[in-house]
Order: C-alpha cells, then structure tokens, then sequence
C-alpha cells in the first residue's frame, strides 16, 4: 500500500497530496504521462510500458533517488521525484552543499487546462520538500529550453546559478532557498 507523504491544500484549487509511487500499480498511468508530447523535456518519449516500469524499478531501488505520485482532489495528477544531488544527476556539476534536495516533477496532461495548476503542483513539491528540516535548499537542472518550467521555478523563489552541460541536455542549474520559497509563495498558502 502506497503511503501519503504530503497533504497541502491551495486556497484555490483544493487539496494536494503525495504519496509513494507503486510502480507495478502506476506504470501504466506514468506511461501515458511521460510519452505524451507535451512531456517532450521529460526524455522518455520513445517509451514502452516495460521501459517506464524498469525506470521506475531502478528510482525505487536507489538509496539517493524516489518518486512519488501527486493526487488532486484524490485523482493522479501529477508525479515528483527527489534525489540527492550530490549522489545522482549533478554529481561533480556543481558545488553541492549539505542539506541540498533535488526536484524533478511532471504534471499530467490534461484535455481541459485548470488554470493555476502547474504552480500550484510546485508549490506543494517544495512546501513537501522544505517540511523537512533538513532539506536547506531545492536544486533543479531543467533543459535550458523549457521555458515554461523556468518561469514557474522563478515564481516559486529559484534562483538561476546558470548553464550546465549534462549527458543528456544543457540544464540551467537552479536553487531555491526555504526563505526564497516562502517569500515567494505567501500569497499562495504555501506553509511547511
């Protein structure tokens, strides 16, 4: 049974929730999402339904790396992953400071847009992610070309430390502090 690890309710959209991704369960779901071509920039476009549940398989196993499923309303809505960036995905990019937590989500496609609700995904990622007292800062490494997400992380209190070169695409290394985020998210309920 998958556990909820974050509730958050925005003062617009209602209620938010984490909870731990059962890959066997989900995959199916989570196939859809990231081949779908609005998830272009999350790599897995070429995807098989047995390619998604190794992927997923391999982030269970790993000490350094997890994923979640989000719920909106208690419906899948969107999928977060958390990593140690000093163990995956930025080793040796960037001077990691201890209590970094690395940040990876995907919202769902949706046929009717909801207005609001990409940041208010975010915006329960990182209040989920600073309830943790250990966590002291976000880091994110989104491709360079995703606009977007870039916007988003700047109305969330990112900070652009600037481009990386990755295997897979030129990033642009972002950081966010617990202050950054609060200061940047008050109006929006944002609490840890």
């Amino acid at each position: 049974m998958s556990a909820t690890v974050h509730i958050r309710t925005d003062p617009v959209l209602g209620e938010f929730a984490l909870r731990t991704l059962d890959v066997a369960a989900d995959a199916p779901l989570l196939h859809g999402w990231v081949t779908h071509p609005k998830a272009a920039f999350w790599l897995m476009q070429d995807a098989d339904l047995a390619a998604v549940v190794q992927e997923y398989q391999r982030i269970a196993a790993h000490p350094h790396h997890d994923a979640f499923l989000g719920l909106w309303r208690g419906e899948p809505a969107f999928l977060a992953e958390r990593y140690d960036p000093a163990q995956v995905e930025l080793v040796g990019l960037y001077d990691a400071q201890p209590g970094d937590v690395g940040m990876h989500f995907l919202c769902a496609p949706a046929e009717t847009p909801v207005h609001g609700f990409t940041r208010a995904v975010i915006t329960t990622v990182m209040s989920w992610l600073f309830a943790d007292p250990d966590t002291v800062r976000v880091v994110v490494e989104p491709d360079v070309r995703n606009t977007a997400v870039h916007a988003l992380n700047a109305a969330v209190g990112f900070e652009v430390i600037g481009p990386i070169t990755k295997p897979e695409k030129q990033a642009l290394l972002s950081i966010c502090t617990r202050e950054r985020f609060l200061a940047a998210t008050r109006d929006q309920g944002a609490t840890l």
